[in-house]
């Protein structure tokens, strides 16, 4: 027997038309290459989205077929993410931090039939185009004053596009497991692989993200998302947003830079704020120099990789700000987990707080998480067994954009394999100890990098640190600390190794400390331990 329920579709136009009719007047404010601060309104917002519907039916665009953007954080972008996939088409957010060949393969593979881009990005895009065989249209997102006065590209304008066409628009009606959005991987290994949203996948993970122990959205926040549009959806939070009528600001060209992200929060009252660990510590690095602060600022979540507790501390002691250490994936659109405290745990003691704050957190309904061992037997939830962190879920992918058939990535039961190892608490906090790839086997035992990297990082002398196995004729593989020193820190390569004792286990501790100008990143803004590998391929370690 079926229930007596309505079934209406869960999809992006949804978001759009509630947020529309109850929160039309939230605003959205950005900072843009042609505008220093551009305020504007959720109603704004969507009436252009209707235009740019409009326009994508002038030009041919057909259901279902890919458009891409190449663009910061702005409320152009928001429009793309609804004008686009609520008229049924995909949104193609593509990373420009990708290699030149990354962003040909990904842009061919998705066979975008139009280009949104900055106008920053005009001499990347002229390099490519050549190479780029479906992309009919390349649209400046920007206004007539401000188009380039020469290029070897047929350009449009985003501005004159949308100012020719009517702002009524007839939404279609949508399936809820329509695709609407696609974001690929950054291809550590291999080429980049697409992810393809849905209606479905996108409402449920954005409703979920909304959850007191998740980002705890509501209307009376302001939002922003430091993270970029380009990377899985800007964590979902423009979405998250709409639902709650929460006020977005974006930072456009400025997200990595600490004195625009603190005049941003102070200036508009941001009270929630998404970014990598990177961010953060370019923001706090400002804090200390100017002597400013972030009044406004509630809480922050911090994902992407493994978050020092030094940069928890900073933010909790010095502003009063809390941390919500998450964890997730572009598979996984990207929200798995997040570190919510549970009843009780206000009574534990620092040290215990502590051990529990490094862990990326406890799953969100919608997410079932389990970690196996070598032989593919699920392993105990005790703190201690290091495994395969598998996860299903509702907005969690089943397979990869363009490829036939299962993929390598998830067994016969559906369980997506995420490449990283983690140990599960009885209280079902999950804690990343490693990559797959990155793992360091020292005599047959595991060592965890983060461990080591978020212990290295709490030494003052220490900015930045990255902890990579390197050869040992006994031992195969032993730990190698590479260090960027704190500004004007000279720290003594003892002190630091001296500074693990007593933190973890002796054999754990690394054997030599490297110091570096900077650590390679990847494109979306984590440690490369590839390069760090290839540029300490022939690393000899002292001898005992």
């Amino acid at each position: 027997m079926l229930g007596r329920m309505m079934t209406t579709p869960l999809t992006v136009s949804e978001i759009m038309h509630f947020a529309e009719r109850h929160h039309g007047n939230s605003e959205v404010v950005s900072i843009t290459a042609d505008r220093p601060l551009h305020r504007c309104t959720y109603h704004d917002v969507f009436r252009r989205a209707r235009q740019l519907a409009n326009v994508l039916e002038r030009l041919g665009v057909e259901r279902g077929q890919r458009v891409a953007s190449l663009a910061w954080n702005d409320y152009r972008h928001l429009e793309l993410y609804f004008g686009v996939s609520c008229a049924g088409r995909v949104l193609h957010t593509v990373n420009p931090r990708l290699f030149a060949e990354q962003l040909v393969y990904i842009i061919n593979h998705a066979a975008n039939r139009a280009l949104f881009f900055d106008i920053a990005f005009l001499p990347l895009v002229e390099s490519l185009a050549d190479k780029l065989p479906t992309v009919a249209t390349y649209v400046v997102l920007t206004s007539a004053d401000n188009m380039p006065e020469r290029s070897s590209l047929d350009l449009v304008c985003y501005e004159t596009l949308l100012g020719a066409e009517s702002d009524d628009y007839d939404w279609p009606q949508l399936d809820e497991n329509t695709a609407n959005m696609l974001c690929y991987t950054s291809g550590t290994t291999g080429n980049p692989k697409g992810v393809l949203y849905s209606h479905r996948s996108t409402v449920l993970h954005a409703y979920a993200s909304c959850l007191p122990d998740a980002l705890n959205l509501c209307n009376r926040d302001v939002v922003l998302p430091v993270v970029p549009m380009f990377h899985v959806n800007a964590w979902g939070s423009p979405f998250s947003a709409a639902i709650t009528g929460a006020k977005l600001v974006f930072p456009g060209p400025k997200m990595a830079d600490g004195e625009s992200l603190q005049s941003l929060i102070e200036a508009e009252g941001v009270t929630l704020a998404l970014g990598v660990p990177t961010v953060w510590l370019a923001l706090l690095a400002y804090l200390r120099d100017s002597g400013k602060t972030v009044p406004s600022l509630d809480r922050t979540v911090i994902g992407g990789a493994a978050c020092p507790l030094t940069i928890m501390d900073e933010f909790e002691q010095k502003h009063g700000v809390r941390t919500l250490h998450a964890w997730g994936m572009t598979e996984t659109s990207p929200v798995g987990t997040v570190n919510a405290p549970k009843r009780g745990m206000e009574k534990l003691s620092r040290e215990d707080n502590d051990s529990l704050r490094v862990k990326q957190g406890r799953g969100v309904f919608g997410i079932d998480m389990k970690i196996v061992g070598d032989e593919g037997k699920e392993l105990p939830w005790d703190g201690k067994a290091f495994g395969d962190l598998r996860v299903r879920g509702w907005w969690v992918c089943d397979g990869y954009f363009g490829q036939d058939g299962p993929s390598d990535s998830h067994d016969e039961d559906g369980w997506f394999s995420t490449g990283d190892v983690a140990t599960i608490d009885a209280n079902g906090y999950m804690q990343i100890t490693d990559r797959t790839k990155d793992v360091i086997k020292s005599g047959g035992e595991w060592i965890s990098s983060i461990e080591l990297e978020n212990h290295a990082v709490a030494h003052p002398g220490v900015r930045e640190a990255a902890v990579i196995g390197v050869r040992h004729e006994k031992w195969s593989e032993r730990p190698l600390l590479v260090v960027v020193s704190a500004d004007n820190a000279k720290p003594d390569k003892d002190d630091l190794l001296a500074s693990f004792k007593g933190k973890v286990a002796d054999w754990w501790i690394p054997d030599a400390v490297e110091f570096v100008d900077e650590l390679p990143h990847t494109a979306t803004g984590k440690i490369s331990k590839l390069r760090l590998r290839e540029q300490f391929a022939e690393y000899a370690l002292p001898s005992e």
